[in-house]
């Protein structure tokens, strides 16, 4: 009898746990993963990043007006700013807008809501990029490059127009807006809890209350404007790797550089599967998921960053020890560099690294890049690979 009671307890007990088990089971969120960027909600779509697409264009003609000597400075910050009661752009659409690519520069939820002294700091330097770019380099436009002397500078067949100290302002810019737009509004911002767990959007969310006169609930609106800075200038945004590198000259063109790198084959489509994951993990509730998806897309786009951060620096110094040299390809290397370094401030928000690199590498005391030792160079990838886990060899390619 004792045996028998006992016998029906254990199974008693065995039953509770498996209870517990099945419960816990079916209590899990079950992800429907698409093949392509597309959500749906009652047969209408809920992915919307129109705001990213705008000022994704409005940095492309601002890029190209950096060349254009006939720019002027106001010209040049109207576009900036899209200054109210101007029409700086050749895109009728983008004068309507009432958005700009300055007002987003430095300003993530997570490294900036509470650090307004940086932001502003950060965006003054982009705003000395255009001012060098238009009293400096624009009024020497004509003239022959030479220490302290801006001008231009031949690279094969093309010219490159640089400061006095050899630094191209435009690839300062645009490659520094890599970092100080796209990456730090995907990663500092739209993909950070901050901004993803906002006030109710996990209760919205769960429920599914969608944000007024809209298909989209406010978190899975959130995700999608991070997937449109790196992928909304695409032709394809359900399946963005058809155009992937050509879509826009920022994030996307150079992740489309390191997926060209053998070493690096796959990481864009790492970065589009986890994209997708972690957009049905939202439709399904399942934060965590969310959350590692987030994670895998921020330490992947963070690598590029690095990787082209080193592959420039490598690149340079082989120009420099070129015979003979070929200054011109050196310095537009160089400064293409600079801009990536600027963006790895970006990258958990330390600048220390990245102003000392900048201040090694522009060499301001000694006559600029007309003067770097080419093994400073290295030296400086050597420590950027170090701090951010990658292989110089590899980057460098």
């Amino acid at each position: 009898m004792t045996y028998t009671i006992r016998l029906l307890s254990l199974l008693a007990f065995i039953g509770f746990f498996a209870s517990c088990e099945d419960d816990d089971t079916s209590l899990t969120p079950t992800l429907e993963v698409p093949d392509t960027y597309t959500f749906e909600r009652a047969g209408t779509s809920t992915v919307s990043f129109s705001g990213q697409t705008t000022r994704l264009a409005m940095a492309a003609e601002l890029n190209e007006a950096l060349l254009d000597p006939t720019k002027s400075r106001d010209d040049l910050n109207n576009m900036f700013r899209n200054t109210a009661g101007t029409t700086p752009f050749a895109d009728a659409e983008l004068n309507a807008s009432t958005k700009s690519v300055r007002s987003k520069v430095a300003a993530s939820s997570a490294l900036f809501a509470t650090n307004s002294v940086d932001a502003a700091a950060i965006k003054a330097d982009f705003d000395a990029y255009i001012t060098g770019q238009s009293l400096e380099v624009f009024t020497n436009w004509n003239e022959m490059a030479a220490p302290g002397q801006p001008g231009q500078v031949a690279d094969g067949g093309s010219a490159r127009y640089v400061s006095a100290l050899g630094l191209e302002y435009n690839q300062a810019f645009v490659k520094g807006l890599i970092g100080g737009l796209m990456y730090d509004q995907l990663a500092n911002n739209y993909l950070d809890n901050s901004v993803l767990d906002a006030g109710t959007n996990r209760a919205d969310n769960d429920a599914a209350i969608t944000a007024d006169g809209k298909p989209y609930t406010t978190m899975e609106h959130k995700w999608d404007e991070g997937f449109g800075y790196l992928f909304g200038g695409s032709a394809t945004p359900a399946t963005p790797l058809d155009d992937l590198g050509s879509a826009d000259g920022f994030l996307n063109k150079y992740l489309g550089r390191v997926e060209g790198d053998e070493d690096y084959a796959g990481i864009a489509e790492t970065v589009a599967t986890a994209f997708r994951t972690g957009r049905a993990a939202i439709v399904a509730g399942d934060y965590a998921e969310r959350d590692r998806q987030a994670d895998i897309i921020i330490e992947n786009l963070s690598d590029v960053i690095a990787i082209r951060a080193i592959y420039y620096l490598m690149q340079g110094k082989a120009a420099l020890e070129a015979n003979p040299q070929n200054t011109g390809g050196a310095f537009h290397d160089l400064s293409e560099g600079y801009g990536f370094i600027y963006s790895l401030r970006f990258i958990g928000g330390d600048r220390t690294g990245s102003d000392a690199y900048l201040l090694t590498l522009l060499n301001e005391d000694n006559g600029g890049f007309w003067t770097l030792d080419p093994a400073v160079l290295e030296t400086l990838a050597n420590e950027i690979g170090a701090a951010y886990g990658i292989d110089v060899a590899k980057a460098a390619q």
